[in-house]
């Protein structure tokens, strides 16, 4: 299985962490895949630039860092202009389309958008809009089932949140697979 690269960014307060927390185990726990997490935040816990960096393969990881990342999960505009130009060629972004505003792209990168903040809104609870960007990972790319990210996610959200959390993954994963995902905006401007 091919390894793939994983950058997830944002200010501190948007779940980046636990983000990147759920993929590594939706694919070690859930999916028997090797991951690998590494983590990078300003010296404020909250409203600081924040990432992520997950490495997930089928084979063992020898190398626990994120170099050229294949899809980028962009959750603030300053967390997309400092990373935007390490992408992969061929890479994917990801990003809240009311907090990032996107710059042209390469040939043959895909970006999707996705209202994460107004769906968590919707939903009663801002601060789960990390679990609405997990669902539209789930939903926009094919490095691991959504039921392994479901799993990760029931498994990893404080007790007593659960449901709201499942709403949330649920929600970003059917906006990715009902059509925004036929709509890469590779054309940006």
């Amino acid at each position: 299985m091919a390894t793939t690269e994983i950058r997830i960014t944002g200010f501190g307060g948007q779940g980046v962490i636990l983000c990147g927390y759920i993929i590594g185990k939706g694919a070690s726990i859930f999916h028997d895949q090797h991951a690998t997490l590494t983590q990078s935040f300003g010296p404020e816990a909250r409203g600081s630039a924040c990432s992520a960096q997950v490495v997930v393969s089928g084979d063992r990881i020898l190398y626990p860092y994120v170099t050229a990342p294949h899809v980028m999960l962009a959750m603030s505009h300053d967390g997309y202009i400092t990373h935007k130009d390490s992408m992969a060629k061929d890479g994917i972004i990801l990003y809240e389309k009311d907090l990032v505003k996107l710059e042209k792209l390469g040939p043959k990168q895909k970006a999707f958008g996705v209202p994460a903040t107004r769906i968590a809104e919707e939903l009663g609870r801002k601060i789960v809009l990390n679990i609405v960007m997990l669902g539209f990972f789930a939903g926009a790319t094919d490095v691991m089932p959504a039921e392994s990210l479901r799993k990760a996610v029931e498994s990893s959200v404080p007790e007593g949140t659960e449901e709201l959390n499942l709403k949330a993954f649920d929600r970003g994963y059917e906006y990715a697979v009902k059509g925004s995902k036929t709509k890469a905006e590779a054309e940006v401007a």
